[in-house]
């Protein structure tokens, strides 16, 4: 299945992706969702972010490609940062560049786990069974920002400008997240194209292991990290694609203004 949030006639709603159709349910699809027997067209509707996260737990240094590229030590455990809340856009946005910054912004797509009920202190083999689906994330960055203060490394800032945070169009249901491939199109240019199975730590065992550190909430985000291929966008107008087989194509406009 591949569940999509929307608006239509300033109502929010969730709806199954069948082709050019959503099927609308009412509730919440993390807690007992229902179908309405409604059926409305996608080019009726408003696509949203597919879920309200509380927080996006964002990946560094998680695939052997881009270590071996850069040259670090294979991590011992994860190595996250929290994107903020006010970052997340919708697909189909148009990312401005911050009238604060002035370096490279550059894109980072990803592969996104959504989790699907409380987690917490869960082993590796409950993982499954708290993982509700997946998305595409394009974790936008203003890498200038990382290392501007050699006393403190800003991940955090570097990640969280408005609209820092694009994911969706779906949420799908029922994949094996080791047979995925994610790839970014910018300005018509394939620049990644690389498989999950790369993970030092794959969606499963990451789940398990940040539920050491935080408790995740429904409908929370883990951005698995990227690989070999991140770029800046250079052009005064940049339309960046994220796609995943399976679960579908996350098209934004990256604007330098």
């Amino acid at each position: 299945m591949r569940w999509a949030r929307f608006r239509r006639a300033g109502t929010v709603g969730y709806g199954q992706l069948e082709g050019d159709n959503l099927k609308v349910y009412s509730g919440d699809i993390f807690d007992g969702a229902a179908p309405t027997g409604q059926t409305v067209k996608l080019d009726e509707v408003k696509l949203l972010t597919p879920c309200d996260p509380s927080k996006m737990v964002c990946l560094w240094n998680n695939f052997h490609a881009l270590a071996a590229k850069l040259e670090v030590a294979d991590p011992s455990e994860p190595l996250f940062f929290l994107k903020a809340p006010s970052a997340f856009t919708d697909p189909g946005t148009t990312i401005r560049r911050p009238k604060s910054y002035d370096g490279p912004v550059v894109y980072e797509g990803e592969l996104g786990i959504v989790i699907g009920k409380v987690t917490r202190e869960i082993s590796e083999d409950q993982a499954a069974d708290h993982i509700f689906g997946y998305t595409c994330v394009n974790d936008v960055t203003a890498a200038k920002i990382i290392q501007k203060d050699p006393t403190f490394a800003q991940w955090a800032r570097a990640k969280s400008y408005d609209g820092f945070g694009a994911f969706g169009p779906v949420i799908a249901t029922d994949l094996d997240p080791m047979e995925l491939s994610v790839r970014t199109v910018l300005n018509g240019d394939e620049r990644q194209n690389y498989p999950v199975s790369d993970m030092f730590f794959p969606p499963h065992k990451l789940v398990s292991l940040l539920s050491h550190d935080m408790t995740l909430l429904p409908g929370d985000i883990i951005a698995c990290g990227t690989s070999v291929g991140v770029g800046s966008m250079k052009l005064p107008r940049n339309e960046v694609t994220i796609a995943i087989e399976g679960i579908g194509e996350l098209h934004n406009t990256y604007v330098n203004e």
